[in-house]
């Protein structure tokens, strides 16, 4: 089984392509989403977070309150990589797991969704890796809107991350995120039917369901 990397910036119109790639049948590794799972109540990854950031960031029922660990976590390197050592390496082993799970499966082709691919030196076994990407100004107020974040807040999370433009350097395929519905779903549709040539996979497979 082959799997290919998605990333991009914060913001950038990651889950947008996610989506689209589903919409055709893709098998798509959500890095967030395992991210979850592995600090829900009761694992050893969430207990690892509290003593590394206190229970200031858990809620009122014990979970994870994860606006909280992001004010936190965000504030400076050195919090941030705490944060990444206890995740990290628990988010691997899953993704590992979910990929070998397809593979058994006979799935052809899965991808592998994840922010911080560039970052952590591992966009190499990723590859082909798409980068979705958009001006600095639109990741801003998607931010905004999407967690009612303050200007300050919004910057912060991008400066997080490696410069998008660093991002798309690395990249095999770039999706702009900036037309129209209609026009980002034909990229995708592209990028996707480019993957599936460069691994010889029949792209009837994965014709659209929508």
């Amino acid at each position: 089984m082959h799997l290919f990397g998605l990333t991009g910036g914060i913001a950038s119109g990651k889950s947008t392509v996610a989506a689209r790639l589903r919409a055709h049948g893709v098998p798509v590794i959500d890095a967030d989403e395992l991210a979850r799972e592995v600090v829900e109540p009761g694992t050893d990854g969430l207990r690892a977070i509290v003593e590394g950031f206190g229970e200031g960031v858990l809620d009122a029922s014990g979970a994870l309150d994860r606006k909280a660990l992001a004010r936190v976590a965000f504030a400076d390197d050195a919090a941030r990589k705490v944060l990444n050592a206890i995740t990290h390496p628990r988010i691997a082993q899953r993704t590992a797991e979910r990929a070998a799970a397809l593979g058994s499966a006979g799935e052809p082709l899965a991808c592998y969704e994840a922010a911080l691919l560039v970052e952590n030196g591992v966009a190499d076994m990723f590859r082909p890796l798409v980068v979705v990407a958009c001006p600095e100004d639109v990741q801003i107020e998607r931010i905004r809107s999407r967690d009612d974040a303050s200007r300050a807040d919004a910057m912060a999370r991008i400066r997080a991350q490696k410069p998008l433009a660093e991002k798309v350097a690395a990249a095999d395929y770039v999706i702009e995120t900036t037309g129209t519905i209609q026009e980002n779903r034909e990229r995708t549709d592209a990028v996707l039917r480019a993957i599936c040539e460069r691994f010889g996979v029949d792209p009837g497979r994965y014709a659209p369901r929508d």
